[in-house]
């Protein structure tokens, strides 16, 4: 301790370190620390507390303002896979648009408590519709005005969303974190929404050790500064830790789960499997059409008819 305390006290006189002040006994959280959660937790610091002054953060390679997005990201038109099922916002009366449009009104809900600007999308296991559910929850999002959206192919071992909007499927995230691709290169506009879309770029050995680049943190950090909602697309729980380590660097976590398939032990099982726990929700999927949509077809027909 003494060489510790000899050390400051040099810095001192040199300069670098403030003299110690009296501390400040005002212990009010600042208004910018106040949290809605569940549970929040705050500490004061002195507002005269010393520091040691190692200059400005250098700036994220990932940095880019709305300005730059709708300049220089290519657009292209909404041309969806056949059979893919993706909402239209030119038919927004067909299935399953309205199911989407609620969810999204729940997490804008959600995002009016808490400061919730990007999440995953993941599954238990396989072919439980988790793509499906974040390409069409992304889409609903993108509908409303202003609300730009960012969808992100993270699945590396299987990636679909390309194949579901019909682009390359390079450049994207893989090529963007590895340096080999802009930003601005790898994003695609979806035509006439507030959509833009990463596809999963060019295949990848060992996708974890990607994933455990400095690079995934720096990307997650400065798409929230510009995008309103950024979703991934996720590899499922139960067969891979890319979800579960991915979970641990975005705000919230929706789990897919197919009704007819996935079991209570899966699902129990993939959220102890989280290292966060910021699960806002199960999202139900393969419902038989006229169990839900039945009611919306008698809505629209009505209103149709006045």
């Amino acid at each position: 301790m003494s060489r510790v305390h000899d050390a400051l006290k040099k810095a001192e006189q040199m300069g670098y370190v403030p003299s110690p002040q009296p501390p400040n006994t005002d212990l009010t959280v600042p208004h910018e620390a106040q949290t809605t959660g569940a549970t929040a937790a705050a500490v004061a610091t002195p507002a005269t507390a010393p520091y040691i002054s190692v200059g400005a953060a250098p700036s994220s390679p990932f940095s880019i303002t709305l300005e730059q997005l709708l300049d220089e990201v290519e657009e292209i038109p909404f041309s969806p896979k056949a059979g893919s099922s993706l909402i239209n916002k030119a038919q927004p009366t067909l299935p399953p648009g309205e199911e989407f449009r609620t969810l999204r009104t729940r997490l804008n809900h959600i995002q009016g408590l808490e400061p919730i600007h990007s999440l995953i999308v993941t599954s238990p296991s396989p072919a439980e519709g988790k793509s499906f559910t974040a390409t069409n929850l992304a889409l609903a999002q993108s509908h409303l005005t202003d609300n730009y959206t960012l969808l992100c192919d993270f699945d590396f071992r299987r990636p679909t969303l390309h194949s579901l909007f019909e682009i390359p499927r390079v450049p994207g995230t893989t090529d963007l974190l590895l340096g080999e691709a802009t930003l601005t290169q790898a994003l695609k506009r979806i035509a006439g929404t507030n959509l833009f879309v990463l596809p999963a770029g060019t295949l990848v050995r060992n996708p974890l050790e990607l994933l455990n680049l400095k690079e995934v943190k720096s990307l997650l950090r400065e798409l929230p500064k510009v995008f309103n909602w950024v979703i991934l697309d996720t590899p499922p729980l139960l067969f891979s830790a890319d979800a579960n380590l991915l979970a641990t660097l975005c705000d919230g976590t929706l789990v897919v789960v197919r009704i007819g398939s996935t079991t209570y032990e899966q699902l129990g099982r993939a959220v102890q499997s989280l290292c966060e726990n910021n699960v806002l929700g199960v999202v139900a999927n393969g419902a038989h059409a006229g169990e839900l949509y039945s009611k919306y077809t008698y809505y629209y027909s009505k209103a149709e008819e006045r």
